[in-house]
């Protein structure tokens, strides 16, 4: 962030637009009357880069650019297929294939970016905006490896920027609710916490193309090098683009990174979760022959249960369990909660049990409910935990925008300090699943799989401790050149 007597030329071009036109007229303030109703001010309005045209994207903008009220300067997309309707819309914002140039380019001209693309990118892209002083808002999950996630935290309070992660729900009202319910007390201390996912919706457990030695032309418009970014080089397919890229390892987190950050928000932040101290793991898997069982290292398994511990809360000492369930699985229901309403949404859910009492709430914390029923008949709810944001979880895009005017310090739901950490949290549930998927090289005597234990992690130093092979998942190697 500049200092005042280093002002950026996005600064000195929205200082003008306030100040100097009005004092060659002899006043300082043109009154919005003079304007017209409704008319906002092009000074007022946030400029902003769209990396990432289509999918989310296509909301995110939207949500962003507000009808007008904030101004969408500049586009990029590898995919001119899915940068048509926007080039449409804005035909004046310059377009790009690589967001490297439009930084490059559009530095003067823009004041923040919004990030939606594939996991893989989102590090890299987000680093270098936030280096140019760049406010930024990052898809969920924030990045696709640990490291990743701990450096952005720190980039944010190095660089002073107003950050945001995608995961809506944390704007909503539902998730302050529950926060509020989980820490009055209401169900006792919390020792276990159970979260669950209907996704994948996608492939994942199957075959890959690489592996089958597939291959397909690369269609006209999609440059299929940029695409691929920091990820290794392969040959295009279809199968990869423009969404199914999320159950692959080089390009997405699979079902955990999709929904974790959504639906592991609420407990981590009504818990106050730290880092872990350990997490084990066991994933589906396919039969490629008669009692063969393949794990396929190009994709993320069809369905994977994980289990974290962190640090006592209670007065007992015990760690708190965390599990999540994704591929169809569910934990056991307690005794005394109805089928229904805790199973009945199918995104998923989350159940807190208590020393007291129990309670469920469905994605983004909504309709929670205490169990047993009868222990908690005309109960009073606390106050949310926080804040309503404006608009909800479909305020998200805007709270940040209008962080972004108001300047660093000003509160954002998901602004890395907090989504960073969880994301780390998320991202730990990979690291067990392909640390279980992990298979000795075949020069050491093959095909054992000594990942299939408890791995206890080390978060200062972002390590496992007891198995070394795990710490490969921390942090990938990016393709050269990137």
């Amino acid at each position: 962030m500049p200092t005042k007597n280093e002002l950026t030329d996005s600064d000195n071009r929205r200082q003008f637009l306030k100040t100097g036109a009005a004092a060659a007229a002899g006043i300082f303030i043109v009154p919005r009357h003079v304007l017209g109703k409704g008319y906002v001010p092009p000074s007022d309005k946030l400029n902003i880069a769209a990396v990432g045209c289509g999918g989310k994207a296509d909301f995110n903008i939207q949500q962003a650019y507000n009808g007008g009220t904030d101004n969408i300067a500049a586009l990029c997309d590898v995919d001119d297929r899915q940068a048509v309707k926007y080039r449409g819309m804005f035909p004046k914002a310059p377009y790009y294939r690589d967001y490297r140039q439009m930084l490059e380019k559009e530095a003067r001209n823009i004041d923040a970016v919004l990030i939606t693309t594939p996991d893989h990118m989102h590090y890299k892209i987000a680093i270098a905006a936030m280096e140019l002083g760049k406010h930024v808002y990052v898809e969920k999950p924030l990045t696709k490896d640990i490291w990743e996630a701990r450096q952005l935290t720190q980039a944010a309070e190095k660089y002073r920027v107003v950050t945001q992660m995608g995961n809506q729900g944390s704007s909503g009202d539902g998730t302050r609710q529950t926060e509020a319910m989980v820490r009055s007390g209401m169900i006792g201390e919390v020792h276990t916490v159970e979260v669950w996912t209907n996704r994948p919706v996608w492939p994942q457990g199957v075959k890959s193309p690489k592996d089958r030695g597939e291959s397909q032309p690369v269609p006209a418009g999609v440059d299929w090098d940029l695409w691929l970014g920091t990820a290794p080089k392969r040959p295009y397919h279809e199968a990869y683009m423009p969404f199914r890229w999320r159950g692959y390892w080089d390009f997405g987190t699979g079902a955990l990174g999709d929904m974790g950050c959504h639906f592991m928000d609420v407990p981590f932040r009504a818990l106050n979760l730290g880092y872990p101290n350990s997490v084990e793991c066991s994933v589906g898997s396919v039969y490629a022959d008669f009692f063969q069982e393949a794990f396929f290292d190009d994709v993320c398994p069809p369905s994977s249960a994980i289990h974290l511990k962190f640090p006592a809360k209670d007065s007992n000492g015990k760690e708190l369990s965390l599990s999540w369930y994704d591929g169809g699985i569910r934990p056991r229901l307690p005794e005394g909660c109805a089928y229904e309403t805790v199973f009945g949404n199918e995104d998923g859910g989350m159940l807190f049990i208590g020393t007291k009492g129990m309670l469920s709430a469905e994605l983004f914390g909504a309709n929670p409910r205490l169990w047993p029923e009868s222990s908690f008949k005309d109960v009073k709810l606390p106050p949310p935990a926080r804040p309503l944001v404006e608009g909800g979880e479909e305020g998200h895009q805007q709270q940040w925008v209008k962080a972004c005017k108001k300047g660093v310090g000003t509160y954002t739901s998901s602004a890395f300090a907090e989504s960073g950490p969880l994301t780390e949290t998320v991202l730990m549930g990979n690291l067990a699943v392909r640390s279980f998927l992990y298979r000795e090289p075949k020069s050491t005597g093959g095909f054992s799989f000594p990942g299939r234990q408890k791995l206890l992690w080390n978060g200062e130093a972002m390590k496992i401790t007891n198995f070394e092979p795990a710490n490969q998942f921390v942090k990938r190697d990016y393709r050269t050149g990137w």
